[in-house]
């Protein structure tokens, strides 16, 4: 049966490749040939056209694609109050079939007590919402635990935090702030970009973290708390959905291994309405994983890449969600793209065509699926 509810049957993670007159606007911004309310201007024209692309693919849900953002993550974590840039940067190896790559991010330290001073991204909402109509306007934050993922520790300080517990609280409260904020302004779809919970299935993820003092073993667990104490006070008429992934930078990954690290707690525990999991090569694994998912939540099985163009066979993909159906019930079922088109405003390494073929293939799918 189709959804009138999100997730919806055929739904999407989120970001979008930015088209070349926004990419060539904020190189003029960024030399000083255009000011702010003329990239401005260009952002929203390009949002526009991106919500008209949503809408005539057969998407539920709109969103405006990240155009106003570098990055999935740092945009946001960065505007919350009591948290500056470190010296230096980090560094984040990603890879793909022809080698590595590194992403160097600016360092994040903690240096005050945490606190939302404005609706972040709340701009962004409200012109999404105006443009949205017909659809749902979906909006994309990183989790919480992004905020501890990338630093860890070191990136906290214990002056302003000498009690971690009171670091943790001090973080839930200002997304329970930040989701009232939001919902306020009309938002009844918000979803939870989250890499720290899939990248701990990874060994050697997990050496890293242990390494820099963490306890590796059970870090998925204090990060389950934190997202169930951040959104615990939800609105009924707000839906709440996680995406977890290995990292998408340029078509490129961070880390691999399935769910089963993660799942028993991940999916009995964590209280959002649904998840939308990376399942588009083997590095996801297997979907034995999902018969921890207990009734009534969703599962969004991204069975689609991002990463490249080359678009999926329509029955490959019917095998698949009839596969997943063993360990969870189709009607908890729905399907998308395994990650965003452009979770950095570099892009991933396919077309404009082709991200919209990606869409329309699951739109099809999702139809001859479910009805």
């Amino acid at each position: 049966m189709p959804r009138s509810v999100p997730p919806f049957r055929a739904d999407h993670v989120g970001s979008l490749l930015r088209p070349a007159s926004l990419m060539a606007a904020r190189d003029d911004f960024a030399a000083g040939r255009l000011d702010a309310p003329q990239l401005r201007a260009a952002e929203d024209e390009a949002i526009q056209a991106a919500v008209t692309m949503q809408r005539d693919v057969g998407l539920k849900d709109a969103t405006d694609g990240e155009f106003r953002r570098a990055t999935w993550h740092m945009d946001f974590i960065n505007q919350i109050g009591g948290i500056g840039q470190a010296s230096g940067t980090m560094k984040v190896r990603f890879r793909n079939a022809s080698g590595d790559i590194e992403w160097t991010p600016a360092a994040i330290h903690v240096n005050s007590k945490l606190r939302i001073n404005h609706t972040i991204f709340g701009d962004h909402f409200e012109y999404l919402k105006s443009l949205a109509r017909d659809v749902t306007p979906k909006l994309t934050i990183p989790s919480p635990n992004m905020v501890h993922y990338r630093g860890g520790p070191a990136a906290i300080d214990d002056r302003v935090y000498p009690d971690p517990d009171e670091f943790w609280h001090d973080l839930a409260a200002a997304y329970k702030d930040e989701i009232s904020r939001l919902h306020a302004l009309g938002c009844t779809y918000l979803q939870l970009d989250d890499t720290s919970l899939a990248y701990l299935n990874d060994p050697a993820q997990r050496a890293e973290i242990a390494e820099r003092g963490d306890d590796a073993e059970h870090l998925h667990l204090r990060y389950i708390k934190q997202v169930n104490d951040a959104i615990k006070d939800k609105p009924a008429d707000m839906t709440i959905t996680t995406h977890l992934c290995r990292g998408n930078f340029r078509s490129s990954w961070a880390a691999s291994g399935g769910y089963d690290f993660v799942a028993e707690a991940l999916f009995g525990n964590l209280k959002v309405d649904g998840f939308f999991l990376e399942y588009d090569d083997e590095r996801s694994g297997g979907f034995a994983p999902l018969r921890f998912v207990p009734t009534g939540k969703m599962v969004v099985l991204g069975l689609v890449t991002t990463k490249s163009g080359e678009l999926e066979s329509p029955d490959t993909l019917k095998r698949r969600i009839d596969q997943a159906s063993k360990y969870v019930p189709l009607d908890q079922l729905c399907l998308s793209p395994q990650c965003g088109f452009s979770s950095t405003v570099e892009g991933n390494a396919l077309t404009q065509a082709e991200q919209v073929a990606k869409l329309e293939l699951v739109v099809k799918v999702a139809a001859d699926v479910w009805g």
